[in-house]
């Protein structure tokens, strides 16, 4: 009958009956369902500001990637179409940041870098030369990475 020995004890010696027993148990049951902690609730407001805070770092999450991606394929565009150069030309001087840099091309790749035909972009810690065809795929992805691109043919 129990887990309780005096309970047991009591029903041996007669004093209550089995139904006493089982409707003592049942108050008991009830009382301690009734003094249990109700579970805490989450509120509206806090469920949609959490809600909010994914949204916003599934967001930042999801740039980054497409950064990371146009990264990516401004390296490849670069890699797969840069001219080469040997590097002994004639040098080519552009402006960076306020800074005047240079790079030395042939001499039909320096006028063609000065009608506009090639550009210069930087990947990584180096300049290439691409076609300006390439350069302007390149500047719709990251247009920093474009360093010297002139428009139109500049002769007369």
């Amino acid at each position: 009958m129990g887990n309780n020995p005096l309970q047991a004890q009591l029903l041996k010696a007669g004093l209550v009956s089995k139904k006493q027993v089982s409707q003592i148990k049942q108050e008991q049951y009830q009382n301690r369902k009734q003094k249990e902690p109700v579970k805490a609730t989450v509120s509206l407001s806090e469920h949609a500001a959490a809600a909010q805070r994914s949204r916003e770092l599934n967001q930042k999450v999801a740039e980054e990637k497409r950064q990371h991606e146009l990264q990516a394929q401004v390296k490849q565009l670069i890699e797969t179409n840069r001219l080469k150069r040997d590097g002994r030309g004639s040098p080519y001087y552009f402006v960076v940041q306020g800074k005047i840099d240079r790079i030395c091309v042939a001499e039909d790749m320096a006028e063609q870098l000065s009608r506009g035909l090639l550009a210069i972009v930087r990947c990584k810690d180096s300049v290439e030369v691409v076609p300006e065809k390439a350069a302007r795929q390149i500047a719709e992805r990251d247009p920093a990475a474009v360093l010297v691109l002139h428009e139109g043919d500049l002769s007369c």
